[in-house]
């Protein structure tokens, strides 16, 4: 299957450098609209869908592939193969950073620098470590997907959305969640939210930048802090925006903090 029309990529944008933006659960690329008209007359922008998100062809979607998020890393480095992409700028927000991870580890030639917005490795508390949940909380969460996703979506979206004050943002999220197939997105949490990628930052070898916000409560800011003490050359922020989604709530802090990084770092912006 071709990979592009798999995962809906879209390609635009100037210059010679790639920068790949990978979304997170229960969202699709319209979430990075805010973000991408800041490098476009500088960058190549290739956006895409996971299977079972957006207007990505669910009918790809394999439970065996997809029972680890490996299978979701195989799909990235796909499409960079299919564009021939080397050297690129990944983005990846939630989930999507850590599937940036995992792609970076088996292919870095693919990738001069990985971004990291709101990343975690593990969701779930263990000993010494934060994730932001206790199991039997995942599970329940689980649970209630299962037997009302609808319902589940109308809770869980503001949560992670955060910004209150903000009802609209909570409630584009609670619209992604509901337009995201409903099967496929329960085996994605399920994978997501279940999955321990800790000794996965071991291995990666990718300069990265880790962005933090302030009040997330799905990547609270001790993982922030893990993953920076993990990863070798990682840069972290903290971002005065609060919440999980800072590519929807404060865009222009998250552009800002971005293009700082890679001035910072002799890649042309």
């Amino acid at each position: 299957m071709d990979p592009l029309k798999r995962n809906n990529v879209k390609v635009f944008g100037k210059g010679k450098q790639a920068m790949i933006f990978g979304h997170g659960f229960g969202c699709d690329q319209n979430m990075w609209r805010y973000i991408t008209p800041a490098f476009q007359q500088e960058y190549i922008i290739v956006l895409l869908d996971h299977v079972g998100a957006g207007d990505s062809d669910a009918s790809a979607y394999d439970e065996a592939k997809y029972s680890t998020l490996q299978g979701y890393a195989t799909d990235i480095l796909e499409i960079c193969r299919h564009l021939n992409l080397k050297d690129s700028i990944y983005v990846g927000h939630s989930v999507g950073a850590m599937i940036g991870i995992l792609s970076a580890i088996q292919e870095p030639e693919r990738f001069e620098r990985l971004v990291l917005v709101g990343p975690s490795p593990c969701y779930i508390n263990d000993e010494d470590y934060t994730g932001g949940f206790e199991r039997a909380e995942v599970q329940a969460m689980l649970e209630l997907m299962e037997t009302d996703y609808i319902g589940w979506s109308s809770a869980f979206a503001p949560f992670v959305m955060g910004n209150p004050d903000r009802p609209s943002l909570g409630e584009e999220l609670t619209n992604s969640f509901c337009k995201t197939d409903s099967i496929i997105a329960k085996r994605f949490a399920q994978v997501a939210f279940l999955s321990d990628n800790r000794m996965d930052l071991l291995e990666l070898q990718t300069k990265s930048l880790i962005l933090q916000c302030a009040e997330d409560m799905i990547a609270p800011a001790e993982v922030g802090e893990y993953m920076h003490n993990i990863l070798k050359g990682s840069t972290l922020v903290n971002l005065n925006a609060s919440g999980h989604c800072p590519n929807l709530s404060a865009p222009l802090e998250t552009i800002t903090a971005i293009e700082n990084y890679l001035i910072e770092n002799y890649l042309k912006v």
